[in-house]
């Protein structure tokens, strides 16, 4: 039996040599992402909704009960279209008193005017004193002011027959109406509303963690869900002030050359790209993160096809991916498994991620 063991037991040494040879000349398989600097720019994706760049809400300059209307919503209207009647009753039953009023004035007027004539004859021959002759001149006026105050309430009376119809100042669509036939309505009453359709634009709501990568002027990328149309744009306008309910920020993004199969009220896919890519950051997927204590790190690949630990700093968290400052542009980082390497390491690339 003693023959037996001390048989076999070089045998194991032998083989357990044989292994830790194999594990030394056999470099670790990795897989690697190549720092790209063109794909440090931080980038965001917003649901977004085709709205009117214009919308304005239209009413009558003058009060009265609708007669007619000849437009449903969606429709597209050109400039000088009539889109809704009041009736005109009142307003002529107006003019016609401003007529009449206009009449009144000038008989005064004309009055006021002999008797300021023959009043300046008297006092010529000095019939009558410079004071009566003031009272003529003061009553005189008075009368031609009544007289331009009459004739202009009569062409605004006479203005407000047009205001009866309410025409499109623009082309566009009807996107709402919020009066009918027969409803009584007051000056300034909102009565439909038009959109212009020459100029449209994207209203995407940003939540207020992500607003201040928001900047005027930023470029976007746009994806229709009902089409294949991929549309380029630029941040217009950031709303100041975030929706009391939904806390985020109304940015509305103009459009360039839209297509005439883009309609208003249509979804898209937003997606902002920062203004100025910057030259210290970068986007790994989570799985090439290594935490050791409070360090945050990434295994990068020398020139030696090593490994060795680089320090990295986070700058802000996604579902499966974080950016991190501290990249250069020449470093290997290794993508998986990062808890399985050791400093050091000898490895063989097997692909490059990106």
């Amino acid at each position: 039996m003693k023959k037996f063991l001390s048989f076999i037991l070089p045998i194991f040494l032998l083989a357990g040599c044989g292994n830790e040879t194999v594990e030394k000349t056999s470099p670790q398989p990795v897989k690697i992402i190549q720092a790209d600097k063109t794909k440090h720019a931080q980038i965001e994706n917003y649901p977004g909704v085709v709205k009117g760049r214009y919308e304005t809400a239209m009413s009558f300059q003058v009060g009265g009960k609708i007669i007619s209307r000849n437009v449903q919503v969606g429709n597209f209207v050109n400039a000088g279209d009539v889109l809704m009647t009041i009736d005109p009753k009142d307003v002529l039953e107006q003019t016609r008193t401003t007529d009449a009023q206009v009449s009144a004035a000038e008989a005064k007027l004309n009055f006021a005017k002999s008797n300021l004539e023959r009043y300046k004859e008297l006092f010529k021959s000095d019939a009558i004193s410079a004071a009566t002759l003031e009272q003529y001149q003061t009553q005189y006026d008075s009368a031609l002011a009544e007289y331009n105050s009459a004739v202009a309430q009569s062409r605004q009376s006479k203005n407000s027959l047009g205001y009866t119809n309410l025409t499109a100042n623009n082309s566009g669509v009807i996107s709402a109406i919020n009066a009918e036939v027969g409803q009584v309505v007051s000056a300034g009453q909102t009565v439909l509303n038009l959109v212009q359709t020459n100029e449209l634009e994207i209203e995407i709501n940003v939540p207020e963690n992500k607003i201040s990568s928001v900047q005027i002027g930023q470029p976007a990328e746009i994806n229709f869900w009902a089409n294949e149309n991929i549309l380029s744009g630029r941040v217009r306008e950031i709303s100041p002030i975030a929706d009391s309910n939904s806390r985020t920020f109304a940015v509305k993004i103009s459009l360039d050359n839209a297509p005439q199969n883009v309609q208003l009220g249509m979804t898209s896919n937003v997606i902002l790209k920062s203004q100025t890519p910057t030259t210290d950051k970068i986007i790994l997927p989570l799985s090439a993160i290594y935490q050791s204590g409070n360090k945050t790190q990434v295994w990068i690949v020398t020139d030696e096809n090593k490994t060795a630990l680089k320090d990295v700093t986070v700058e802000n968290f996604s579902d499966n991916e974080v950016i991190v400052n501290g990249i250069s542009a020449t470093d290997k980082i290794i993508s998986a498994g990062v808890h399985k390497i050791r400093e050091g390491q000898e490895v063989r690339i097997l692909e490059a991620d990106r």
